[in-house]
């Protein structure tokens, strides 16, 4: 576990799985604008778990570096999720970020924190070159929470995700490692 100004950073692992079920559970309608649409068995804790052994894997892998979140004063429940994915190494030295945080924690700074940290751990740890995130233009705060983290728009990716069941367009953001050039 990493600690960031209170908030604990739980890497995946399937013992979190009840506590995962119950995080998607209470942020169902909350994260159902942002989110690609789920069956019911991922608002389960079997489902949960199957998706955290594969996490487990890929991160032993390489190819996923993913961080549950708890409140230090919130024991037992998780109230996000950050991640850098898709890593890629050699010529690249890239990955995809990505978060959610539960509704009622939202415009606490929690995020902007997070990000930095994910930033520095991606550049520093991880020798990435590039951090790349992709937003719904509707989603101003994540657009906000990546600006205030000095990330960039690089362009508009038409189409990009099926989101809640319609393909929706995404912002490309990016920060670069600035240190590696």
């Amino acid at each position: 576990m990493i600690e960031v100004n209170g908030l604990q950073l739980i890497p995946a692992d399937m013992s979190l799985a009840e506590e995962a079920a119950d995080y998607y559970r209470r942020n169902r309608e909350f994260l159902k604008e942002f989110e690609p649409e789920h069956g019911e068995e991922f608002y389960t804790a079997y489902g949960q778990k199957m998706g955290l052994i594969a996490e487990e894997i890929a991160m032993k892998r390489g190819n996923i570096c993913r961080f549950y979140i708890r409140h230090k004063d919130m024991p037992g429940k998780i109230i996000g999720v950050i991640s850098l994915r898709d890593i890629t190494m050699g010529f690249f030295c890239s990955a995809f970020l990505g978060y959610k945080l539960d509704e009622t924690c939202i415009n606490r700074g929690y995020m902007t924190e997070l990000i930095s940290w994910m930033v520095t751990y991606g550049f520093e740890t991880l020798h990435l070159h590039r951090i790349e995130a992709n937003v719904m233009p509707k989603n101003e705060r994540s657009l906000r929470v990546l600006e205030k983290n000095g990330f960039e728009r690089e362009g508009l990716a038409k189409k990009y995700l099926r989101i809640n069941g319609a393909w929706e367009d995404h912002i490309h953001m990016v920060k670069i490692n600035d240190a590696m050039h």
